[in-house]
């Protein structure tokens, strides 16, 4: 039962930046399959422009990372208090949070972690944000940057040893772009605030029920 309701309001700014960041990853995805497995997968009129592609939509997510990044830690200086866990939430948080997508959930329990305008994010969700943002994202900018720029003066691929590990680094982290995508996907349906979040993302602002 709702005991009462939360206005949730999301800045334009950040509005924009996940709808253009998410055209970004998904095109990457995209013409990063047809580059990979270009005898199965026919997305695009040819590999070359698979590659032009792939090139363009790497230059637009790296600027929209930039662009969060510069957001979170210099106009709102809010990315510690957005996605970083404090110390209640590494003890018991992340391990409460796991027993509830991994058992409790499917026996009807609520939510142990309740959403509000001032804490989003559970400590899981906290958690893999900031692996995806400030460790996947980054590996994978300075490994496409270096597959594609294999001439002097970028020498990048030196310090991966040889194209064929920088290829597969950066394939590894492709593939775990698509699970954290499908992953986000599916727990945003987890529970019955979930058409109001995504109305957030699309007109800014919507009433959340807190579930008790």
């Amino acid at each position: 039962m709702a005991a009462d309701r939360n206005k949730c309001n999301t800045p334009l700014p950040i509005r924009l930046w996940h709808w253009l960041h998410i055209l970004g990853v998904l095109t990457l995805i995209l013409s990063g399959a047809q580059i990979r497995f270009a005898e199965y997968v026919h997305l695009f009129p040819s590999f070359r422009t698979a590659i032009k592609v792939h090139n363009e939509a790497g230059l637009l997510v790296t600027v929209s990372f930039f662009l969060w990044f510069f957001y979170y830690t210099t106009l709102t200086s809010k990315l510690g208090s957005t996605y970083l866990l404090h110390k209640g939430e590494v003890r018991h948080g992340l391990r409460q949070q796991m027993a509830h997508y991994f058992v409790h959930f499917f026996r009807g329990r609520p939510d142990p972690h309740q959403a509000t305008p001032q804490s989003r994010f559970n400590p899981l969700e906290k958690t893999l944000y900031m692996l995806v943002m400030l460790i996947l994202f980054p590996l994978q900018m300075i490994t496409g940057m270096a597959l594609k720029s294999l001439y002097p003066p970028w020498k990048v691929i030196d310090l991966f040893g040889s194209i064929k590990f920088l290829m597969g680094l950066h394939f590894l982290g492709g593939c775990l772009l698509c699970a954290f995508l499908l992953t986000h996907v599916y727990l945003t349906t987890l529970n019955s605030t979930a058409w109001p979040w995504l109305r957030v993302m699309f007109k800014g602002r919507a009433a959340i029920e807190k579930q008790s």
